[in-house]
């Protein structure tokens, strides 16, 4: 009788099914340290000294299932200021246990570093280390950095999930972002769970186009703001990675629910404030609307003036700027337009 599908109950009370069978797991080295299955490990990848000779290293923690399947890698704080990230990484790792393991799992949850320590989204040369992939191993302190990701951790891995924030005082509904012109990515973007997927073409130098011309499907996490925790955005993250786990029949989790069905665009559209002045907003995260509905108002700071900001798209707002003072043509609400 064969043991494909064979559930049993395990030491936490969670049934276990093993679609994948029980083909034993294999070790992996990483930064020349040896991880045997079954087994969770820290380790530390030096990347360079600070002018104080203290040396800063990339934090990585593998988790090397005790049986075989696809190895998935988990990467936040690339932006060093976007820490939602860390703490949904912080989760997942305290719940997946190795001995139920089919795969492995590669957590970086801090990749910036030199960013997250002095709360910054870029490096100290101020690059941005997603526009410096795949990196050269003699190039700037971003492209070594980026190098070092590629050769550790991307070159092991059949899938990826980084996780972002917004930026510059912006908050984003939670979103997920993909080629999904790739079917792979496409089923695992949908696993996720986020309430919106988003088709999005890749950037020259990010790490997303880097992993793909490497033929590894990536999916981008978008939620929250930098420098805060959100509750909701990181619960939906926690949760998305381990529907991800179970989709590709790595792990088995209590907080898995049902799939839900999401909203799925292929466009997206910043209106930009049309004079400069203090922004009232009249519509929330998530809300959706309809071409010329009311999206607020400007007005400036003596009440001589105001400016009504109609929608010129039907959609769904999925970010918008916090900071009510705007200039001329900021970008103050971004839309997911859903009209044919």
């Amino acid at each position: 009788m064969s043991d494909a599908n064979v559930s049993r109950n395990t030491n936490d009370g969670v049934e276990e099914r093993s679609p994948l069978g029980r083909q034993p797991g294999t070790a992996i080295a990483i930064g020349g340290v040896e991880v045997l299955p079954g087994r969770k490990q820290r380790l530390e990848l030096p990347i360079a000294r600070l002018p104080t000779q203290t040396l800063l290293s990339l934090p990585v923690t593998v988790i090397n299932g005790r049986y075989q399947g696809p190895c998935l890698w988990l990467s936040a704080a690339i932006h060093g200021d976007e820490i939602n990230g860390v703490d949904i990484i912080r989760q997942v790792l305290t719940q997946v246990k190795p001995h139920r393991l089919h795969g492995r799992l590669i957590a970086v949850p801090i990749v910036n570093m030199f960013g997250f320590i002095e709360q910054s989204r870029y490096l100290p040369d101020r690059r941005d280390l997603n526009r410096s992939f795949p990196g050269s191993k003699r190039g700037s302190l971003a492209a070594r950095l980026a190098h070092l990701f590629m050769s550790e951790v991307v070159a092991h891995c059949d899938y990826g999930i980084d996780l972002h924030t917004a930026s510059f005082h912006r908050v984003n509904w939670p979103q997920v972002r993909g080629d999904f012109s790739n079917a792979k990515t496409y089923a695992v973007a949908k696993a996720f769970g986020a309430p919106i997927i988003i088709h999005s073409s890749m950037r020259d130098g990010s790490l997303r186009q880097a992993a793909a011309n490497r033929g590894i499907p990536v999916l981008l996490y978008e939620a929250g703001e930098a420098l805060r925790f959100d509750q909701d955005a990181i619960a939906t993250g926690v949760t998305g990675i381990l529907q991800v786990m179970s989709a590709l029949q790595m792990y088995t989790s209590p907080m898995i629910h049902p799939p839900v069905e999401p909203i799925e665009v292929k466009e997206t559209k910043w209106v930009r404030a049309s004079r400069s002045g203090m922004l009232h907003p009249a519509v929330t995260l998530g809300q959706a609307i309809q071409k010329k509905q009311s999206l607020g108002f400007i007005t400036d700071a003596f009440g001589d003036r105001t400016s009504k900001i109609d929608s010129p798209y039907q959609g769904i707002i999925i970010g918008h700027t916090n900071n009510p003072l705007v200039n001329q043509g900021d970008g103050i609400f971004h839309l997911a337009v859903t009209e044919s």
